[in-house]
């Protein structure tokens, strides 16, 4: 009887350990693949109710949105993950008598619907699949076909700043025949996972004072505590993101540019951020896809950013047909440090 208990109790431990180590794997592997988007069903673009500052992209999904300037479209992805931009940036005000710039914020953050508050199940996995599905980066991706087909372009000029530059290279990847031309500032070091560099996360640590490096390592700690990221709820996971604004403002600033008050963290995104880490895991890489991407690209790169020069080229090697600039005395928000050098960029970059 002791024998076969003993036999049980390894079968029942084998079976456990094969279980975590597929529950490990699977954890680190992307939820999404480029093409995802594409096989949605529910991408035509829906009735727009009479709101003029809000557009419809699902039944119970809002995007907040606001314009400037007048001429050919141009989409406005913004970058956090999850942290809108407040008013027009400086860099493309001065191309607004050419353009007209369309700011939006993404579901599940700023003004825009969210539409998880808080998880009843405590089943780890169908939750993950719930936030990838409702907020993750098909989501995201989507929401920008469906964006386009409201502006009516049938190709439409895309800007996407850091994480956005991110989810806009994935839209040209999974809809190259309706994009203009894609402009990326700064785009997030996510397009291979890990990133070389080793993230953002790793970028800002060195550049914090002595006094802050053991409070930055507890945040973090907490920030990334995925055993009890189901416990909380959206105020809370907002309040945790919006924290992390404190430590790269100060590592910007050390770097010698600082934050513009136009890209606010103040009403960041809760669950939303977590769905895109969680939809593109922790091991992929992104750049095979990109190669079918026949518009011309623009990539820009502030030289006083945190983000490595070479994390930003990469974007700029994995399109057939782009060009990488450097903007001398800029930080991660080069369209706000210099604004006129930025938009004499773009402009010729856009009127060739």
């Amino acid at each position: 009887m002791k024998k076969i208990l003993l036999v049980s109790i390894l079968i029942l431990l084998a079976a456990l350990i094969a279980g975590g180590a597929w529950f490990w794997y699977a954890m680190q592997q992307p939820l999404y693949e480029p093409g995802l988007a594409r096989a949605l069903k529910n991408l035509d673009a829906h009735a727009q109710a009479n709101e003029p500052n809000f557009w419809n992209v699902e039944n119970d999904i809002r995007l907040y949105h606001f314009s400037d300037g007048t001429g050919a479209n141009v989409l406005f992805v913004h970058g956090g993950p999850g942290v809108p931009t407040r008013q027009p940036l400086p860099g493309l005000k001065l191309l607004n008598s050419q353009f007209k710039f369309h700011y939006y914020d993404q579901r599940g953050c700023g003004k825009s619907s969210r539409p998880i508050e808080k998880f009843a199940s405590s089943n780890f996995y169908e939750n993950m699949q719930t936030l990838d599905r409702t907020l993750g980066l098909g989501a995201q991706v989507a929401d920008i076909e469906r964006l386009r087909q409201i502006l009516g372009d049938e190709k439409i000029i895309l800007i996407g700043h850091s994480f956005g530059g991110f989810l806009a290279s994935l839209y040209a990847a999974e809809f190259p025949e309706h994009v203009r031309a894609l402009i990326l500032i700064a785009p997030a070091e996510v397009l291979v996972m890990p990133p070389p560099s080793g993230g953002l996360f790793e970028q800002v640590k060195p550049l914090l004072p002595d006094a802050m490096q053991a409070e930055y390592d507890a945040y973090l700690k907490r920030y990334l505590d995925y055993g009890s990221l189901f416990a909380k709820n959206e105020s809370e996971l907002s309040g945790l993101n919006t924290e992390f604004a404190r430590y790269y403002a100060v590592a910007a600033q050390r770097k010698g540019f600082g934050v513009p008050p136009e890209n606010s963290s103040a009403d960041a995104g809760g669950w939303m951020p977590h769905a895109l880490y969680i939809s593109m895991g922790l091991r992929h890489d992104y750049r095979a896809a990109l190669k079918k991407v026949d518009a011309p690209v623009l990539v820009l790169h502030g030289a006083n950013d945190l983000q490595p020069e070479a994390a930003t080229r990469m974007y700029a090697d994995a399109f057939p047909h782009a060009e990488f600039r450097v903007i001398p005395n800029a930080g991660h928000f080069s369209f706000h440090d210099q604004p006129s050098e930025f938009a004499r960029l773009v402009g010729a970059f856009l009127n060739p």
